[in-house]
């Protein structure tokens, strides 16, 4: 809910993200998991599109009000696309999630969490950008060179 509403206010940043016990702490569990929560959270921010499609007009005038249309094609293609998608928390019943090894949020992510640090390797950065980056550096070291000369005149 900390996340979500200042999101939902518009907020374009959103602070702690790993954070433990006030921020003196961090964890790459804890990232793992509000990395999961952002995307919910982006997710109703999107919001709801409204069109006939999507509120399955024709379908339901096939079906017919109070039937099953859990097993209606139209209702497994927008479920996949408008519900959002996780991928540490586990929404399966109880049975299916213990025959999956029961893993709880913070071991799922944990184990997701160590498998980034081993294996993620980023794509480097454009040259353009590497030469700006560069300059910007170089330009501040001549700043700071400036003036500790001054300070080491002025004694």
């Amino acid at each position: 809910m900390t996340s979500l509403l200042p999101a939902l206010a518009g907020a374009n940043l959103i602070y702690g993200m790993g954070m433990l016990e006030l921020g003196v702490t961090f964890s790459w569990t804890q990232l793992v998991i509000d990395n999961e929560i952002a995307a919910m959270v982006k997710r109703v921010v999107q919001g709801v599109r409204i069109n006939d499609d999507l509120l399955a007009v024709e379908t339901i005038k096939k079906v017919g009000a109070g039937k099953d249309f859990l097993s209606q094609k139209h209702t497994r293609q927008f479920m996949a696309s408008e519900q959002s998608k996780v991928k540490l928390i586990d929404r399966r019943m109880r049975g299916a999630w213990n025959k999956r090894g029961g893993k709880d949020l913070a071991e799922a992510a944990g184990e997701e969490a160590r498998h980034i640090l081993e294996n993620h390797k980023p794509a480097p950065l454009p040259q353009d950008v590497l030469s700006k980056l560069r300059s910007i550096i170089e330009e501040q070291e001549a700043l700071e060179k400036e003036e500790a000369a001054k300070a080491a005149e002025s004694g």
